[in-house]
């Protein structure tokens, strides 16, 4: 990565720096107030291994084979009066745009330049970018695609510098302003979900501000966040000591105005409120986001790291073990995983680092095809995945779109800096580069087949010695934990904490860290009793494909007397399959025989069901036979 795109990128991603930002109306230097991130993203990294080989694959097989043409084509017509065909070029772009900063080519950036072009020279002389007939127009999705037209020509402007993106989304949100200022509109009363999916607009318009310093977009940005207090709004920061499946009544029709419980549209226009408590430190931004956050976490968040039923929030956790319709969408993790993110910059808290490891490997990665080409709409616990075709005619789906801006935050988010050190959240092998207090550069570079493996080896590459604080997660599942120092032990290590390390470091000095891989045994329920098996971060499955008993056999994994389960690592063998392991199990079949027991081959979420097809079903809750004995 050259030095000017490493710059570009480095602003890109902290939103935070406090500055004088040209006004472009006016031709003069306007002070914008804002909050630092706590944590600054590396300036370049390279990802090996696993997570390395998913992002090669999601980068040729569905950034780059993208028709950005047709999504663009559709930008033309405006003949629309309900549909969202205008959010899948956002959708699009702005992880294609991560997918370049991460990896720049100039077959990507041939790509972003023609995707942009394309897409302004479709705004009409009043400003809009849309296709929503003139009397349709603030209706049904027309703002949640005007909202993702200009996250993407922000994005563009951020790693160009291209005024004239950045100009286009001015004209796009001075046309919605205008709009909605002429027909005496409530933006909380347009579309669906308690104005949530118009109103998460707010999250651009707060980026508008921070790029040009108008303050009408600040305005702009106050009076949303007011309108959602209102009767007619989804409330968010009154209610955000509200369980969020709780906070309103269940509407008759599920998917209409009045539904506030709608997930994916709820995080995003918290999403938006971060952006705003940057801009201005309002802190009540923050404690509501950080409120819902934890909300969402305990009532919601099942052991993949996801959740939601028919896109909505419904208390989902404790009813993880039983089927469920239409459980899990993608953009549901996809927007779960970029709030934590948001979430771990400001704060640099182990367990927004935690959330979102859980959610990455597990959730997220179970989402996507095996080439990396496609996402499935929805993934079960139980069952087999299916994939979705298309949405609108438009050839692709909200999640197929979605599935990356995810997928390419992990570059961004592995290894990081703050102003007195270094703060390594995620583990994978890779070179990360990244900037010292002092101003130099640093290479953090792991070693590790994490999470296949316990071990992690880091090495720093350092001109100067300097003293600084280097931060090492201990995750909050691993309860045995080893960190060295060039062989000298470090002690005190909590689990679910950063160890810090405060020393002058030179270069070559080493750190290792093992972490604690025993197989653990989550329960749920209690009649009937539910099972689950974790290894690390990673929940493991039983799939149909996979050496063992049916998967209506009742499975009870066999512990030993520390309460952990003994799972060997076996050689993979099966196409598609990341891990494997074997563990001795307990079967309950019906007949005279007793319980037996048996060696059980799983493999990790992620894998199982990746086929696609009714062939390959899989489960990853074991629910006990109920014995009458212990009623």
């Amino acid at each position: 990565m050259n030095n000017m795109v490493a710059i570009l990128f480095l602003l890109f991603f902290t939103d935070g720096i406090a500055g004088f930002i040209e006004n472009s109306k006016q031709n003069q230097k306007v002070q914008v107030t804002t909050v630092t991130d706590y944590l600054e993203p590396a300036i370049s990294t390279v990802v090996t291994g696993h997570v390395g080989d998913v992002l090669a694959l999601s980068y040729k097989n569905r950034i780059l084979v993208q028709d950005y043409e047709r999504l663009v084509a559709t930008f033309t017509k405006r003949t629309e009066t309900s549909c969202w065909q205008t959010e899948f070029w956002g959708k699009w772009f702005t992880s294609a745009v991560l997918a370049y900063r991460y990896h720049p080519t100039p077959e990507l950036k041939d790509i972003l330049d023609k995707a942009v072009s394309g897409l302004i020279a479709t705004q009409t002389p009043d400003g809009y970018i849309g296709n929503y007939t003139e009397e349709r127009r603030l209706e049904g999705w027309d703002i949640w695609g005007r909202k993702y037209c200009m996250l993407g020509l922000v994005a563009y402007y951020d790693l160009t510098k291209d005024k004239k993106a950045l100009q286009a989304a001015e004209k796009e949100a001075d046309c919605l302003i205008k709009e909605l200022s002429d027909k005496n509109a409530l933006i909380v009363k347009k579309g669906s979900h308690r104005g949530m999916a118009a109103s998460s607009v707010l999250e651009p318009i707060c980026l508008l501000y921070g790029r040009t310093g108008e303050k009408r977009y600040l305005d702009f940005a106050e009076e949303i966040v007011r309108q959602w207090e209102t009767p007619d709004g989804p409330r968010l920061i009154s209610k955000a000591s509200v369980d969020v499946s709780k906070r309103f009544p269940i509407p008759d029709k599920w998917y209409g105005p009045e539904q506030g419980q709608k997930a994916y549209e709820m995080m995003s226009c918290y999403e938006g409120l971060l952006e705003l408590y940057r801009l201005t430190g309002n802190k009540e931004y923050l404690t509501s986001v950080e409120k819902t956050w934890q909300n969402i976490r305990d009532t919601e968040i099942n052991i993949v790291g996801s959740g939601s039923a028919m896109e909505c929030w419904f208390g989902g956790k404790k009813l993880q073990t039983v089927p469920i319709h239409h459980y899990q969408e993608t953009c549901v993790t996809v927007t779960w995983i970029k709030l934590t993110q948001q979430l771990l910059r400001l704060t640099g808290e182990a367990k927004y680092a935690d959330a979102f490891e859980q959610s990455y490997y597990n959730a997220l990665l179970g989402a996507m095809t095996r080439n990396g080409s496609s996402w499935g709409y929805y993934s079960p616990l139980s069952g087999y995945k299916i994939e979705r075709k298309e949405q609108c005619g438009m050839g692709i789906h909200c999640c197929k779109a979605n599935g990356p801006r995810a997928l390419f935050l992990f570059p961004f988010a592995a290894v990081t800096s703050s102003s007195d050190g270094v703060q390594v959240n995620l583990f994978a092998g890779g070179n990360y580069i990244l900037q010292t207090p002092k101003k130099q550069k640093i290479q953090i570079t792991q070693i590790t087949d994490y999470p296949v493996d316990s071990k992690i080896a880091i090495k720093l590459g350092l001109p100067k010695q300097e003293e600084m604080a280097i931060r090492i997660r201990i995750p909050a599942w691993s309860k045995q934990n080893t960190l060295n120092v060039n062989g000298n032990q470090i002690s005190g290590l909590v689990s679910g904490e950063y160890a810090t390390i405060q020393r002058t470091w030179k270069d070559g000095d080493e750190i290792s860290l093992e972490l604690d891989m025993r197989g653990r045994v989550k329960k749920l329920g209690e009649q009937p009793e539910n099972l689950a098996i974790m290894r690390g971060p990673i929940v493991l499955a039983q799939d149909s494909r996979l050496p063992g008993p049916p998967l209506d056999t009742w499975v009870t994994p066999i512990r030993g007397e520390d309460g952990y389960l003994d799972l060997k690592i076996k050689g993979t063998g099966l196409d598609g399959v990341w891990m494997q392991f074997t563990a001795d199990c307990t079967l309950e079949p019906y007949g005279i025989e007793g319980n037996l027991e048996k060696t059980v081959t799983f493999c990790d979420y992620s894998s199982a069901g990746n086929t696609y097809d009714e062939y390959s079903r899989f489960r990853v809750w074991f629910t006990k036979q109920v014995d009458p004995r212990k009623l």
